[in-house]
Parts: C-alpha cells; sequence; structure tokens
C-alpha cells in the first residue's frame, strides 16, 4: 500500500487531486499544490513512490536497470489506490491525477490503461514510456480521457524534443491532449504553468451538490 498525506478542501467537496512526485522527492512536496493554486472546492492527496531512493522516494528504476518492471507494479499499485478513492466517497470522474517527472510518466500510464473516466490529467516535464505498447494497450475509455502535458525547452534531465515527439504521435492517434511548452528547465514554471494548470482543473466536472 503507498503511503498518502491527505489536504482536505476548505470548501467540501467530492473533488480530489492525486499528486505524484518525481525522482528521489516525497509526498511531503506536493501536499501543498492545491493551495499554491488558490482552488478551494479540490482535496488533496499525495502519494510517495514505492521503493526509496536516497532520503526519497523512486516509481521505477531509472539508472542502469530495466524500469518495465518497475512501471508495471508501480501502476498496480496506483489502480489500487483509485480503487480505494471511489470506495471512500472520491470518484474517479472528479479525481485529478498530476504528476512531475517519473510522476508524469505514471500519470501518462494510468490515463491510457485505467478502465475508469479521469476529470483529468496532468504530466509535468517527464516522457512517455514505450509509446507503440501504450497505443496498443490503452483501455476503451482512453481517448475520452482530457491530458494537460507540460514540458520545458531547457530540460536538462528529459530532453524536449523527443518527449514533443511522443506527445504529438499520442495525439495523432487520438489521444486528447494539450501540450504546453514554457522557457523552463527540469522544474515547474511558477505562476504562468500553475495558472495553466489551474484552468485546465477548473474547466472540468464540477463538485457534486
Amino acid at each position: 500500500m503507498l503511503k498518502t498525506v491527505f489536504q482536505p478542501a476548505p470548501k467540501s467537496s467530492d473533488r480530489l487531486l492525486i499528486a505524484l512526485h518525481g525522482l528521489g522527492d516525497c509526498k511531503e512536496s506536493y501536499q501543498d499544490i492545491v493551495t499554491a493554486m488558490g482552488i478551494e472546492d479540490l482535496n488533496c492527496l499525495a502519494v510517495d513512490a514505492p521503493d526509496e531512493y536516497y532520503g526519497g522516494y523512486s516509481w521505477f528504476d531509472y539508472y542502469g536497470g530495466d524500469p518495465i518492471p518497475g512501471i508495471i507494479r508501480s501502476r498496480k499499485l496506483l489502480a489500487e489506490l483509485l480503487d480505494r478513492q471511489r470506495e471512500e466517497g472520491f470518484p474517479t470522474e472528479r479525481t485529478y491525477l498530476l504528476g512531475f517527472s517519473q510522476g508524469c510518466l505514471m500519470t501518462i500510464e494510468m490515463g491510457a490503461r485505467y478502465p475508469h473516466l479521469f476529470a483529468g490529467l496532468i504530466g509535468i516535464s517527464g516522457k512517455v514510456a514505450q509509446r507503440d505498447v501504450l497505443l496498443s494497450e490503452r483501455s476503451e475509455i482512453c481517448n475520452q480521457q482530457r491530458f494537460l502535458i507540460t514540458h520545458g525547452h531547457f530540460d536538462p534531465v528529459i530532453p524536449f524534443a523527443p518527449v514533443k515527439d511522443d506527445i504529438h504521435f499520442l495525439k495523432n492517434h487520438g489521444f486528447n491532449i494539450t501540450w504546453k511548452e514554457y522557457p523552463k528547465d527540469h522544474t515547474i514554471y511558477g505562476r504562468e504553468e500553475l495558472g495553466d494548470i489551474r484552468d485546465f482543473i477548473q474547466s472540468g466536472p464540477a463538485p457534486s451538490e
């Protein structure tokens, strides 16, 4: 079971954002991201990846090993987490999944394969794993999912051009992706990017009455 920290919304709501950190980071870095965007009716669940990594955590092996087994394992753990959230009153159709770097890759994985419709999927400064496999294994509702994918022109960790190529490949095969690029490196581009994420979230489903 993945470790989480829950930040309730100031206003009672069944909307939820699940935040997935990047390599070597932890859930505490993202527990206040909804507060930073000023959204008062959105709960936040920040999640630790399953593997310890130099004081933080990792979703899959990044250096030297085959990442695919770890990606598959983390995908299963996230599916179990999402299933539990539905049981606890947070419907997937009003849940946003947001991930940075490795968390972005996992967000794309879940959006393509999880058999329930999300309110939206937000991937920041990450990449696509095995795009042809992803395409062949996508769920029946994958093309109904809403994605916002962002990346920086000067990212030294995950180069910009291959990511842009992969995202446009998925778009050309039916993925509903809004693509945003910024003059940034491997980070979140301050108020401008947070504002674009906020607008994407606020254009999604409203909370249940």
